[in-house]
């Protein structure tokens, strides 16, 4: 799987906000937008998590920090519902341009209620996911009771939430109260997934039954048994990503299926090509049956959206190394229980290297450490260590290599 960081414009027009783009490691079968909980942001954890799951089934997915929150620039206390709402139309704007437009609405907590009343000014968007979601934005009302009365005469008030402070003005409350959501789902003209826990002690299990009863069929119900509101357990955020994949499916096409096939060549063949979603970024398919992300580090100007080239070579020695002693230690019936092989790149000056033919300039080198477990004897571990020179790939390193470049006739 890939991850950008990107940026877009918000609703107000000026403010830039930061968002995570999750994409699988071939072409996405469709996109899903997220919106996450109230003052949360696009990294807590339930939303890496989903995301992470449904690229993994196909679907790329962009969740963003609503204004004013997370690394997105403005000023929350100029932001209510309305204006969350804004910002996840405009976020499926930039899908359009630059990707596709979604085809997934998943909105956790207030999110939820944000992406029920940003669905009809989505047209593409078939599928709505709903995770613990209220009814009402004026649910949210109950955390600032403390401080109601200072917003009303004043015009606004800090309140703490979660441990950080917010400021809260009047028209937030105003706009939350104006929203209302019943027509909005009974209208909503998509297929409808509500996930709630029945014990959700910040948002309660009646927001789920007044969202399910509002919506007309296609529509969902998923418990999510003892999870917590936020989805804090990872075996719970897994849950969600899978079921959200396996019942969009139905949906926006299936994206179960295998990947498409890789460009024309032997079974045997590696096929890199560029992504265009970065500088750097490569889509490897190895022989049209596995594929894999490539990428260099934001330093060297890529997006770390995969392995760089030297850590696929130091991968590739690992395997192999790690194989020639387990085919070994199999043949000569040695305990060996795991090998562990850790490799590091870097270069040299070759007048530092005494066993190198080359006395000038700078010479490429490869830590290989080996880590043996297992009932092994010091002559065991011996002959595996020696065994561990002779893998394919260390000898082929070690050889005279002829790389045949050919121009492919193109467009």
């Amino acid at each position: 799987m890939r991850r950008e960081a990107i940026t877009f414009t918000g609703s107000d027009g000026r403010s830039q906000l930061a968002a995570r783009l999750d994409l699988p490691a071939g072409p996405p079968r469709a996109f899903a937008l997220f919106a996450h909980c109230f003052t949360c942001s696009k990294d807590i954890f339930a939303a890496q998590r989903i995301a992470e799951g449904l690229a993994a089934d196909g679907i790329g997915v962009l969740r963003f920090d609503f204004t004013g929150l997370g690394s997105s620039e403005g000023e929350f206390a100029n932001t209510d519902f309305s204006s969350n709402v804004a910002d996840l139309v405009a976020a499926a704007e930039w899908l359009r341009r630059e990707h596709q437009a979604p085809k997934i609405l998943v909105g956790h907590s207030l999110g939820g209620a944000a992406v029920l009343a940003a669905a009809a000014a989505i047209p593409e968007a078939t599928a709505v996911a709903t995770i613990a979601a209220p009814a009402e934005p004026a649910h949210v009302r109950h955390l600032f009771r403390d401080a109601a009365q200072d917003i009303e005469r004043d015009g606004e008030a800090d309140v703490d939430l979660a441990g950080r402070t917010f400021r809260i003005r009047r028209e937030f409350l105003e706009d939350i109260e104006a929203n209302r959501l019943e027509y909005a789902i009974g209208n909503l003209r998509r297929a409808l997934l509500v996930f709630h826990a029945p014990l959700d002690p910040i948002v309660g299990i009646d927001n789920a039954s007044r969202i399910f009863t509002a919506a007309k069929h296609p529509k969902s119900f998923v418990s999510l048994d003892d999870a917590d509101h936020l989805l804090s357990r990872r075996a719970d955020a897994i849950y969600v990503a899978q079921v959200i994949a396996a019942w969009a499916a139905r949906y926006v096409g299936d994206v179960t299926a295998a990947p498409p096939a890789p460009a024309p060549g032997a079974d045997d063949a590696v096929v890199v090509a560029e992504t265009g979603t970065g500088r750097f970024a490569q889509l490897v398919s190895v022989g049209g049956r596995h594929a894999l992300a490539a990428d260099e580090l934001e330093a060297y100007g890529g997006t770390d959206t995969g392995p760089s080239p030297y850590d696929l070579v130091l991968a590739g020695l690992g395997a192999c190394t790690s194989m020639t002693m387990r085919m070994y230690a199999e043949r000569k019936g040695l305990p060996l229980e795991k090998a562990t092989v850790t490799l590091r790149h870097g270069k040299i000056h070759a007048v530092d290297c005494a066993e190198c033919e080359t006395k000038e300039g700078k010479i490429d080198r490869i830590e290989r450490q080996i880590r043996l477990e297992g009932p092994l004897d010091d002559a065991a571990r011996s002959k595996l260590m020696e065994i561990a020179d002779k893998c394919p790939v260390h000898r082929t390193l070690h050889s005279e290599v002829l790389i045949e470049t050919a121009l492919e006739d193109g467009l």
